[in-house]
């Protein structure tokens, strides 16, 4: 080898291993920039969203039972109603099944303010949450990828998903956990951005050396907003609890690959030191503060189910008068609660006609019967015997694509370390795994609300691969484009041939068998 080529060598080597400058951490730190047709996103994002609201209201008020409510709906209309006479709190506990928290229900009692005692009424709160999750899905799935195209799409298959459709015109609680899990999901997402951008401003100005850990990040005002969502989300269900211990853990990691991108020495050492104090204000005590704001009105009573158990000296924790009589109070009643959802178990021999276990959820193989009426209560399909039913079942064009979308999504979330797929695989399996954990107790479909959403992010990060690169040659974007064209199309008319058991409209006794894909379905 000359000695020119041996010099040449060398310095191609040193070239390679040389730790990446500054100018190279920020552009990692920054990522890809957001498309520049703000305006535009907008515009599509409101006509999508307009579309949707259309659909989720159409004959909001339909069906009823006899102008009563349907399903499990009779249990959260009357309590919505009550809260109304009440003030927001519920005070009959011959009801016996106060056992979730108030604000859903208090969501829906606005409703039957505004429209009174009738399936507008105690329905409207649920289309509102609904239409607001299409609206979030676009701006976050556009924020993910980078495409307004794509955003525009995951709005489109979340407007044409069979169970939130139906949630969305359902006056029940889960629905409201869809979009509160999606704005803290997509605050996330904003907080990550945040961290990264001043991580890159003190790479910039030269000072993220200073202290050895690297810099301090500032308030942070989008993991705040993180908190007060998953807040809300307690105030609906308990179970979203489950989504507040996994956004933690993802907010973590998140800190931990900023801060290493950022050439931090020590990422992990300099996240537990610097960062994870703050995020247990941000994602702990904010939403466990929120939650229990959620009860002002119970708080407030002197009625209220439970509200003066402490002074009675009911439950182990009344004797702790270190703390306030109120919270003993509401301790007592979650400790009653629990203990419910704790023995809420399947009967041996005899279990809910549409109950359903998790490992059946993600291609939705036993969806669930909300109404159905035949005879002269369904009349309208042109024979003597006609069926209106509505049934809660994934639109099957995209559900029956989960495992498909969880396989490739765990591929590249460790394969090839694709952080967008890992965050969206975290909100979905957030939703599923923990029923996994007492396959005793009864379940049912209407548990997988929230993860529709995120069924679609990750069903539109595939199609983002599907469609190419914008700089991807015109052959290649036009045969993506075309796939994911016929893909969204197919998932449209799939949605369209469920209307009508989607939303109780009169069929053919034939026609109602034909919608009966599965011997499961019936």
């Amino acid at each position: 080898m000359t000695r020119a080529r041996a010099a040449s060598v060398l310095s191609a080597s040193a070239e390679t291993t040389r730790p990446p400058d500054s100018s190279d951490r920020e552009a990692a730190l920054l990522g890809r920039p957001m498309p520049s047709d703000r305006l535009r996103s907008w515009i599509i994002t409101l006509t999508i969203t307009a579309i949707g609201a259309f659909i989720r209201l159409q004959n909001l008020g339909f069906p009823t039972d006899k102008g009563t409510p349907v399903f499990d709906e009779k249990h959260y209309v009357p309590q919505a109603w009550q809260m109304l006479r009440t003030g927001g709190y519920e005070d009959n506990p011959a009801y016996e099944l106060t056992v979730h928290p108030p604000l859903a229900k208090q969501f829906m009692a606005v409703g039957e303010w505004i429209f009174g005692y009738n399936g507008w009424g105690w329905r409207f709160a649920s289309a509102i949450a609904g239409i607001v999750t299409i609206l979030l899905i676009i701006r976050i799935a556009r924020r993910l990828t980078r495409s307004t195209l794509l955003g525009a799409i995951a709005g489109i298959l979340l407007i044409s998903d069979g169970v939130s459709h139906l949630m969305s015109r359902t006056g029940m609680l889960d629905i409201f956990l869809a979009p509160v899990v999606l704005a803290a999901f997509g605050c996330l997402l904003l907080d990550r951005e945040q961290v990264r951008s001043r991580l890159a401003f003190a790479l910039r100005e030269g000072w993220l050396d200073d202290a050895r850990f690297g810099p301090r990040l500032g308030f942070r005002w989008w993991r705040f907003g993180a908190g007060l969502c998953l807040g809300l989300a307690l105030g609906v269900k308990w179970s979203g609890l489950w989504f507040l211990m996994a956004f933690g853990v993802l907010c973590v990691l998140f800190d931990v690959s900023a801060r290493r991108t950022a050439g931090v020495a020590r990422p992990w050492v300099a996240t537990l030191r610097l960062d994870v104090a703050p995020a247990l204000w941000g994602l702990v005590a904010v939403p466990v503060l929120v939650y229990l704001a959620s009860w002002w009105s119970w708080f407030g009573s002197e009625t209220a189910v439970d509200r003066h158990a402490a002074e009675q000296q009911a439950g182990a924790v009344s004797s702790w008068t270190f703390i306030p009589a109120g919270l003993r109070s509401l301790a007592y009643n979650a400790v009653n609660v629990f203990g419910f959802h704790e023995t809420l178990l399947t009967p041996k021999g005899h279990p809910h006609s549409w109950e359903s276990k998790p490992w059946t959820w993600p291609m939705g193989l036993r969806p669930m019967l909300f109404y159905r009426e035949t005879g002269a209560a369904a009349a309208g399909c042109g024979q003597n015997e006609c069926v209106r039913a509505t049934m809660l079942i994934g639109t099957p064009a995209m559900w029956w694509a989960s495992l498909p979308m969880l396989g490739w999504g765990l591929w590249r979330a460790i394969g090839r370390l694709d952080w967008r797929y890992a965050a969206v695989l975290t909100g979905y399996l957030a939703g599923l795994l923990p029923w996994f954990t007492n396959l005793d107790r009864q379940m049912y479909f209407f548990y997988v609300t929230p993860i529709a959403a995120f069924l679609v992010l990750g069903l539109v990060l595939i199609l983002g691969q599907i469609l190419g690169a914008a700089h991807s040659g015109v052959e290649r974007r036009g045969t993506g484009l075309l796939v994911v064209g016929l893909y969204v199309g197919l998932v449209v008319a799939n949605f369209i041939w469920l209307w009508p058991i989607l939303n109780g409209d009169s069929i053919t006794t034939a026609r109602w068998n034909a919608e009966l894909w599965l011997p499961s379905w019936r």
